[in-house]
Formats: structure tokens, C-alpha cells, sequence
């Protein structure tokens, strides 16, 4: 039976390269070890349980390059052993000491639970291979996972040296097919942000469709028929879903959506700011800072600062509600639509991953539910991957997408103001030199091919769109700018070194060991003969 509708669910999974072998315990690392333990296990363990009940789960990841690379990576891996066995002993002496306060004696049991869960299925179950688990679940043939760029630069201010935007497509791409070995069928543009002309690197490389902000695909040209309901090909011939508004501000915003419910748990009251310092220092970091463990014991309850303590079940039954809500919502958008369209209109929802369990707790609980319900309580909306959506409907109206982002208001802003703009003729310049030495040493060898190579990297770390950002919304602003100064400040000393033809081994190896991602990078992708 065909359905009325699709509604394709895509989260992006992304996190910037943050791994510092010099530090014993690096505090921007527990960026990584949060996701872990908050949101990619809990996905996969979703997927294990619809799977056992034989519950169809189609929907689409994008893991991004530099996630894949600090997933796989055996010193991060060992180093989030060390932090999950630590919330485990946590969990353990919160057990103790709230013995005698059963609201909270419950939910540090629940935690307890939990954290030794995740430790088993990260050691034990998936070999501490979490890229390896998701692709296992793509064989299975519902999952689709897709790529993202290399380092997930911002293409359109990237565009000024066209070499920075190929490789950072390219890598991605080879990235990706060296993990889960086949050819990636779609691709998440970094911040969503397309400018025009940039489809032209995603069908070189062999990308079937990416994703616009929903006024990317509205003020297309020609205008689009059927709006951001079913997808638009560009002349490139490759397709481009556009976000629908409706169904993402019910599940991103904390105001007006659903994460924002009195009911749910609140992430801005945690252990690690609300206990004696002495007892939560051990268990957060070295650098006598108070941050959150993890373990939180209150729920939303209101905009006022009192909060009530967090009742499981009562989460637990408003995120199955929500679940319906959204469903029945979407049920109304489609039977509007299919009135007026000569196909299955299909929603695009795409979402932030880490929104899901790290940010929303109940994300992942919400998730199950609207999947489950979608199977088992009505026959309107049929869930589907892109991929699987354009193998049904291979012929598209023909238009080009405008310039846009999903960041505030739109457009490339947020990336490119006051806070950030210095960066910029710093990037350029790297880019250009890079070319110049890929052109100058088309084929080198030895140390001047590894001297190469790392001044890749560094330019790409360097052209991370996260940095920008974190510039502009004024957290760990400090860590941000001097990742960017250090990537440029490597290159260039790479850049002169190479010139001069005096590379020193010794720095060279440092280097190649703290930024040790994509070891299989070719720095000739940057000629401008390619």
C-alpha cells in the first residue's frame, strides 16, 4: 500500500577534532565522551531494540570525518574508558549518599544503570567501534548513513579558493568509503550552508543529494512546484531536500517545542555545580573548574529558578505523547499535501544527533516512540531514507537552489561577523599557499611528502566551521581562537620550512602525532591542475 506521505528523519551527528595527547585530561575532550554516553550509544541501542521487535527504522545519520576519525581513534577511545568507569564510581557513592532521599535515591540508581550499560556495549558489544556498530546496522539495509565534509568547513566562505571547497568534499567522501566501504549516497553540507555552483563538486565526487535550509530550495530557481515537499534536482543532476519548517521548531526549540516541557529534565542543574566542591572535583577535571557530570536530579518545572526533583515515567509518558502529537501533526500536513501533488509528499526533519539525549534527554525516548507509532498506530506516513525516496521517484523538477544556512537568520552571519572575521584572510592565504606548494611539488616523496601532508591538515583543522561559531556564541571562545591561531601558525611554519627546504624531523613528528586525522591524505588534491 502506498502511503499519503514520507517523513524522513535525518540527525547529524558532527563534533570538531579535539585530541590532545599532550594532557593527560584535556576538558574540551569530554565533548566527545558526553555524545558517546548520552547520545550515539543510546541511538544504537535504539536501533537494537526496534530491530528485535522487528520494527522498520529507516532514517539517515550523517557521521561527520572528524567524529569518524576521534570514534576510531585508540587513545580517545582508552581515554573514554577511563571517564565513563569514573561516572560509574560517581553514580556509585551518589547511591550512598542519597540513601536516605528517595527522590533522588531512584535517579541515582538510574544513572548507575546506565552508565554501566554503555561501558559494557562500548568495551564489550561494539569493540569500542561505534563507527563499525552503525555501519553494521547499514548493512541491515534500513540506516542509511551518510558523509559530511572533511572537517566540516564552511563552504561558502570557504568558495574564495574553489581547491579548499573540493577537498574538503573529497576527503569526506574517501573518509567515508574507507569506513563503510562503498560510496556515500548523500552528503550533510556543513551548518546546512550551500552557495551555488557547489553541487557541481558534490556530482564530481559522486554525492546523490545534500540538504538546504527550507528557503534554499522556496527561492530556487525556477521556483519549485511542489515547494520543499519532494526534492529538486540541480542541473548538476544531483537532488536537494529542503527542511520543512513545521516539524523542526517542535523538536529543536527549547521555548516553543517540546524539549521545553516541565516535565523533562532540566540540563542546566547538575551535580557538578549543585554539590560540595570537594566531593564532585575528582570526578570532573583538573583545572578546578565546575562542570557537569552528567548526572542531573531536577526537572524544567518552570522559567523560575526553583525546580522540582525529575520523575522518570513522567518524562518517559510525555515523550510518547509528543511522539503523537508530532505524528498527528504531520498526518494533517500530508493529507493537505497530497491533495495537491502528483506524488507522496515527503517531510524533511533534519535535526542536530547530539539534540538527542546530550541536550534533550528524552530525545532518544521520543525518537522510539514516533518510530514504533509510526509502524503500529496508523498507515498515512510511511518513514524513508532520501536515497530510498529518489529510487522511487527518480524524476524531479529541474531548479537551483539559493545561497542559505540554518544558522540565525539564514544566512552566512553567524560564520562571518565581528566576532569572527579576522579569521578569514588568514584561511585564504593558507589556501592559496597550499595550492602554490601542490603545483610546485606535484610528486614528492620522503619527509617533504610528510611535511606536505601535515600542512593539509593543519589548513583543514585550521577551516573548521565550529571554531567560528563557538567565536560567536561567546562559549570557550579562548579554546576556539587558539585553535585556529595554532592550525594557521603550523601551516605557516610548514609552508616556510618547505620552501627553505629545512623541515625539522623532530617538530614534524609532534605535529603529525597531536593532528593525526586522515592518515591517508594526499596533499596533490589541492593542484589546480585536478
Amino acid at each position: 500500500m502506498i502511503p499519503k506521505g514520507y517523513l524522513s528523519l535525518v540527525l547529524h551527528a558532527h563534533l570538531p577534532y579535539v585530541r590532545h595527547p599532550e594532557y593527560d585530561n584535556f576538558l574540551e575532550e569530554r565533548w566527545l565522551y558526553e555524545a558517546i554516553t548520552e547520545t550515539y550509544i543510546p541511538l544504537l541501542q535504539i536501533l537494537e531494540r526496534l530491530e528485535q521487535d522487528q520494527v522498520p527504522y529507516p532514517f539517515t545519520l550523517s557521521l561527520s570525518p572528524t567524529l569518524i576519525s576521534m570514534l576510531t581513534d585508540s587513545l580517545l577511545q582508552e581515554r573514554y574508558l577511563r571517564y565513563i568507569s569514573q561516572l560509574i564510581e560517581l553514580s556509585e557513592k551518589e547511591i550512598e549518599r542519597t540513601k536516605y532521599e528517595p527522590q533522588f535515591y531512584e535517579l541515582a540508581w538510574m544513572y548507575n544503570r546506565h552508565f554501566n550499560e554503555v561501558r559494557y556495549l562500548f568495551a564489550e558489544k561494539y569493540q569500542r567501534n561505534l563507527v563499525q556498530a552503525f555501519a553494521d546496522f547499514q548493512e541491515r539495509g534500513q540506516l542509511e548513513v551518510i558523509t559530511c565534509c572533511a572537517t566540516h568547513g564552511f563552504l561558502p566562505l570557504l568558495n574564495i579558493n574553489p581547491e579548499a571547497v573540493k577537498v574538503q568534499i573529497a576527503l569526506g567522501v574517501e573518509t567515508y568509503k574507507r569506513h563503510f566501504h562503498k560510496q556515500p549516497l548523500g552528503i550533510w553540507l556543513p551548518e546546512c550552508a550551500y552557495y551555488p555552483g557547489v553541487d557541481n563538486f558534490l556530482a564530481h565526487y559522486g554525492i546523490k543529494y545534500f540538504f538546504t535550509e527550507t528557503h534554499g530550495v522556496l527561492y530556487a530557481s525556477p521556483r519549485p512546484k511542489y515547494g520543499v515537499y519532494a526534492p529538486i534536482l540541480c542541473n548538476s543532476g544531483v537532488a536537494a531536500f529542503g527542511r520543512d519548517v513545521e516539524s523542526s521548531k517542535q523538536v529543536w526549540s527549547s521555548q516553543e517545542g517540546y524539549p521545553g516541557d516541565f516535565d523533562y529534565r532540566e540540563y542546566y542543574r547538575d551535580i557538578g555545580h549543585d554539590l560540595d566542591f570537594s566531593y564532585v572535583q575528582p570526578y570532573i577535571h583538573d583545572s578546578w573548574l565546575r562542570i557537569n557530570t552528567g548526572i542531573k536530579y531536577y526537572r524544567i518545572t518552570g522559567s523560575s529558578n526553583h525546580k522540582d526533583p525529575y520523575v522518570p515515567h513522567w518524562a518517559r509518558e510525555k515523550a510518547a505523547l509528543h511522539a503523537g502529537n508530532f505524528i498527528f501533526n504531520r498526518e494533517k500536513q500530508v493529507e493537505h499535501l497530497s491533495q495537491l501533488m502528483d506524488r507522496p509528499p515527503i517531510i524533511v526533519c533534519p535535526y542536530d544527533a547530539e539534540l538527542f539525549g546530550h541536550w534533550w534527554y528524552e530525545g532518544p525516548q521520543w525518537l522510539e516512540f514516533l518510530l514504533r507509532k509510526l509502524h503500529f498506530d496508523q498507515n498515512i506516513i510511511k518513514p524513508i531514507t532520501p536515497g530510498k525516496y529518489l529510487d522511487e521517484y527518480p524524476y524531479n523538477q529541474v531548479s537551483n537552489p539559493t545561497g542559505s544556512s540554518w544558522g540565525y537568520k539564514g544566512y552566512y552571519e553567524v560564520w562571518l561577523n565581528g566576532s569572527n572575521d579576522w579569521i578569514y584572510p588568514h584561511l585564504h592565504k593558507a589556501a592559496e599557499r597550499m595550492v602554490l606548494l601542490a603545483n610546485r611539488y606535484p610528486d614528492a616523496q620522503g619527509i617533504l611528502r610528510e611535511a606536505l601532508n601535515q600542512a593539509a591538515r593543519e589548513l583543514l583543522l585550521a577551516q573548521s566551521s565550529d571554531w567560528a561559531f563557538i567565536m560567536k556564541t561567546g562559549t570557550m571562545v579562548e579554546y576556539a581562537q587558539k585553535r585556529t591561531k595554532d592550525h594557521i601558525g603550523k601551516f605557516n611554519k610548514l609552508y616556510e620550512d618547505i620552501l627553505n627546504q629545512q623541515i625539522d624531523p623532530q617538530w614534524l613528528n609532534i605535529a603529525q602525532e597531536r593532528d593525526n586525522l586522515f592518515p591517508f591524505i594526499d596533499y596533490s588534491l589541492y593542484s589546480s591542475a585536478l
